[in-house]
């Protein structure tokens, strides 16, 4: 399908008609943070935003899951499924998110398929929103990303001042389009180039580090001292691992109450708490912060590419604003290059 326009004075009227079909996840800003939430209306989207603080990976990948409940006083051990999600929109992802939904696809979807997941990711439409504004800790052009990438959506909008720019890229973006035929118009060709000029202005802002030999280095970097170094600031919060998008680890947990009623649930954990690795006669493989600093960074720069031929990074530089002692992957990737 061609490129299609629709103008800013009607975009709200346009999510708002897709909220009627679908539950629609939006950008909303709540004492001056931004995040995504589900919205009835588009009354309080937000679509000037610089890339928010918490990506929307919950929603494919939640921070707590219920997975199933039981009855340990059935005889016959029922299993009750949870029900799924209904049909979503995912509207104004940047570009980084959306290629770390990607990146997630790359474990939650390979040789053991989690349904869970799954079922949350088929029945979304990721309508992903260049970026005009870069964050200064941006990086997401060191990962062949760029602020206007459409790869993993199914539209992709670009903000041209008074409109939207609209490229349809998969059968699920078509479905959309024609649901709302009345908001979208032809484009007359000149969106491409209004589009390439804002995307360039963006790119100017981004921090400029290249991943040249970076991995290769890695491979015999395993008792550099630079994760000695390294971990002497780090305080083992986690929160580089909760901010992050393409973080998937996670812990199984089962409950019950006072009745026989029970449930087990997922939740996200964090290779950088001291427990994540202890086994259950005490043994503990990462036993200081030097184990689970070195960890983060291999796999993120390593271990990813090894196994599904990627980085487990996409740029967004959340990591560094948020972490409190500013550990810094930039810099670490820009220390490798030196001293590996």
């Amino acid at each position: 399908m061609a490129n299609k326009i629709v103008q800013k004075d009607q975009i709200k009227n346009l999510l708002n008609k897709v909220a009627q079909s679908s539950q629609l996840i939006a950008p909303i800003k709540s004492d001056s943070i931004t995040t995504f939430r589900p919205v009835s209306s588009a009354e309080a989207v937000v679509l000037d935003y610089q890339n928010g603080v918490i990506p929307p990976k919950d929603f494919f990948f939640p921070q707590s899951e219920k997975m199933f409940t039981y009855n340990i006083n059935d005889p016959t051990w029922d299993i009750r499924e949870v029900e799924g999600v209904p049909e979503r929109v995912l509207f104004g992802a940047r570009p980084c998110d959306v290629k770390s939904i990607l990146l997630l696809d790359k474990v939650f979807d390979a040789e053991f398929r989690d349904n869970y997941y799954l079922d949350k990711r088929n029945k979304t439409t990721i309508v992903a929103l260049s970026c005009n504004d870069c964050r200064h800790t941006c990086f997401c052009g060191a990962f062949g990303i760029s602020p206007d990438t459409a790869e993993g959506a199914d539209l992709l909008f670009t903000d041209l001042g008074d409109k939207y720019l609209v490229e349809v890229l998969t059968e699920k973006g078509e479905k959309l389009v024609n649901s709302a035929k009345e908001f979208f118009a032809d484009d007359d060709g000149s969106g491409a180039g209004a589009k390439a000029k804002a995307t360039e202005m963006a790119k100017a802002k981004q921090m400029q580090i290249s991943l040249e030999g970076v991995k290769e280095k890695l491979d015999n970097m395993w008792e550099h001292p630079i994760w000695d170094n390294e971990s002497l600031r780090c305080i083992g919060c986690g929160t580089c691992t909760y901010v992050c998008p393409t973080c998937h680890c996670f812990d199984i947990v089962d409950y019950n109450d006072q009745s026989a009623e029970g449930y087990r649930y997922r939740c996200w954990d964090s290779c950088q708490f001291s427990n994540f690795t202890r086994a259950a006669g005490g043994h503990q493989p990462r036993p200081s912060k030097k184990e689970r600093i070195r960890q983060r960074f291999l796999h993120k720069l390593r271990y990813f590419v090894d196994r599904y031929g990627d980085f487990g990074c996409v740029g967004c530089g959340r990591c560094l604003e948020k972490c409190p002692v500013n550990l810094d992957i930039a810099q670490i990737i820009t220390k490798v290059k030196e001293v590996g």
